[in-house]
């Protein structure tokens, strides 16, 4: 049997290649959009790709799987739990297989059993590994989606959270109490591979170690190791963080199908007049690292820089109705395009050089940074406004006195909030966050800002006050 695992740490996704090499057949686990990482691995070693299949409708990058059918004419293997809400609406153009609880399918002499494990979405299924091909009649490991993650579990709340159905959350997690009873019961040797690993949003605790066993997860666990329902559900609901906003779009896309990649050219700006023409429905979308766009950046732009937490960021301050024009060297445009194709965002309908970006001064801005004993001077001053731009447990955990709470990824929904008239500090836990959030608001047109430099870390380094 052949196994090789993918991580994509913009998405802190893991996707597998399984394949059979007495019969050169393989199937494709949790694939992500762009598939050529697979086509590569899979031509290396001499197998072709004939399937893929998904453990769950996912919420937070763009499946590949429909990309596979077209591509590869692979047939899918797909889950038929849950109710009428939970069902895939692309089947009639694709090769596919349902699957129930109990169900089995084989990719050459490798078997995949198919467990039920609802919770975190309602249709999530497993598929437990037996290599036949070796003559084994014992299970190898569980490709556990977003059931169990090493060292934590799935989040059952986003359904309620992300895409607004009332009273999923508790309901989900009731459910993942006791389908965890049917992991518990595997052999302990069997290993353990998750959809994702630290970094995600689907869980709250994830390990950054990318293999588990059983054995290993029911001693360390903390979800595995709670024996009381009640104590479970409110120690699985509480401390989830917010999720992103693109993950209500990316389910609907998912079960729709989404959209096949779009690789053709894009268009580069050859002057600052090109991308003054572009209208307000257009996100100028800057890459550059925050200290380059904190010293002179194109009015109106936004900067995300192009680090692992693009995606994250670009998804819940970008619109799939907006179209995208890239201030970004030419070098990162490949690179860039596929993070935002990784959760749906393919309006990108041009790209201009930095340099070029910044030729006309009279369409320049920039904003300042402040540190913690400035700002300590400064928050009795009226003319000054602080906004934190944490997440919400960061914000119970301790703030400084006088804070407006708006996290990051709600700001541009939430500027009718801010007090007008005022000089704007922004605030997170380092200064990354809001360096994010100072372009918001001057893209906005709130320009008189400045970073707070080390963010909350530096100012409890320092023993200043805070409040709980």
């Amino acid at each position: 049997m052949f196994f090789r695992s993918f991580f994509d740490e913009n998405l802190a996704h893991m996707s597998y290649l399984v394949g059979c090499q007495r019969t050169g057949e393989a199937i494709i686990i949790d694939p992500a959009r762009n598939l050529q990482l697979y086509k590569e691995t899979a031509e290396k070693e001499g197998l072709e790709i004939i399937a893929a299949t998904e453990t769950h409708i996912h919420a937070d990058f763009v499946s590949g799987s429909r990309e596979a059918a077209k591509q590869l004419g692979a047939t899918l293997y797909l889950s038929d739990e849950g109710d009428e809400n939970w069902k895939y609406q692309y089947l009639d153009e694709v090769n596919y297989v349902l699957l129930k609880d109990g169900s089995t399918f084989t990719i050459g002499l490798v078997e995949f059993q198919v467990m039920h494990t609802p919770g975190h979405t309602p249709e999530s299924i497993s598929f437990v590994l037996t290599d036949k091909g070796s003559g084994s009649t014992k299970p190898m490991g569980i490709f556990s989606g977003d059931f169990v993650f090493v060292g934590d579990i799935g989040r059952p709340d986003l359904l309620e959270k992300a895409a607004g159905v009332k009273g999923t959350a508790s309901l989900g997690a009731r459910q993942m109490f006791h389908f965890l009873k049917k992991f518990k019961s595997l052999p302990d040797y069997l290993q353990v591979w998750p959809a994702h690993g630290a970094g995600s949003a689907c869980g709250k605790a994830l390990g950054a170690v990318p293999v588990s066993t059983v054995g290993y997860e029911k001693l360390n666990n903390w979800a595995l190791k709670i024996e009381d329902e009640e104590e479970f559900v409110t120690t699985l609901l509480t401390g989830q963080p917010e999720p992103p906003a693109y993950f209500a779009m990316m389910k609907k896309v998912n079960k729709l199908g989404p959209d096949y990649l779009n690789d053709g050219p894009i268009k580069t700006l050859s002057s600052v007049e090109e991308l003054e023409r572009f209208s307000s429905e257009t996100v100028i979308l800057d890459t550059r690292s925050a200290k380059d766009f904190a010293a002179s950046h194109f009015k109106g732009a936004i900067n995300i820089p192009f680090d692992k937490s693009i995606t994250n960021w670009a998804g819940w301050l970008i619109g799939y109705d907006q179209n995208i024009v890239l201030i970004t060297p030419e070098k990162d445009l490949d690179s860039i395009r596929k993070a935002l194709a990784s959760i749906g965002l393919d309006k990108i309908v041009a790209r201009v050089e930095p340099a070029i970006a910044l030729e006309d001064t009279s369409n320049l801005e920039n904003y300042r940074e402040i540190d913690v004993h400035q700002l300590q001077k400064l928050l009795n001053d009226d003319q000054y406004h602080l906004i934190d731009v944490r997440n919400q447990s960061e914000w119970d955990d301790g703030r400084i006195e006088s804070a407006q709470h708006i996290m990051l990824g709600t700001l541009k929904n939430r500027l009718n909030e801010i007090p007008a008239g005022k000089k704007y500090i922004v605030q997170c836990r380092s200064g990354a966050r809001s360096a994010i959030a100072a372009s918001i608001l001057q893209a906005n047109g709130l320009h008189d800002v400045y970073n707070l430099k080390g963010g909350y870390i530096a100012w409890k380094k320092e023993n200043l006050p805070i409040l709980k």
